[in-house]
């Protein structure tokens, strides 16, 4: 696997272990902002990372509990953006699965720091 595949499998686990501790800070440094989530046709931008965590709870519901990644495929790499292919799983406090749906992650270096730049999901919200 090439270094920057590498990264981007980094970012990846750096960033549900962040949301799943609810931290806002760890979570804040795998993106860069401004950062783009693409949902259906709704295209939501975050400029900052002041509401991107609260906005992910509103989305996952009061049920939410962690979430996983499953199946994560490098579908193209280049020295300094990567697309990554992932099945998100959402569960609730009793563990029990709320949903999951395919998403394309852009990871890219800029500035010497790998981060989500952009994604694309199949989610419901």
């Amino acid at each position: 696997m090439t270094a920057p595949a590498n990264a981007a499998r980094a970012v990846m686990r750096a960033h549900i272990d962040a949301l799943n501790a609810r931290d806002e800070a760890a979570l804040a440094r795998t993106l860069h902002f401004p950062h783009v989530r693409l949902s259906g046709a709704n295209l939501q931008t975050w400029d900052t990372p002041d509401s991107y965590f609260s906005d992910f709870r509103d989305r996952a519901g009061d049920m939410w509990s962690h979430s996983t990644f499953s199946d994560i495929q490098i579908i193209q790499s280049a020295p300094a953006k990567v697309h990554l292919t992932v099945t998100v799983n959402r569960y609730d406090t009793n563990g029990s699965l709320l949903t999951t749906f395919p998403s394309l992650w852009i990871i890219t270096l800029e500035n010497g720091r790998w981060a989500a730049k952009l994604r694309s999901t199949f989610a419901a919200l």
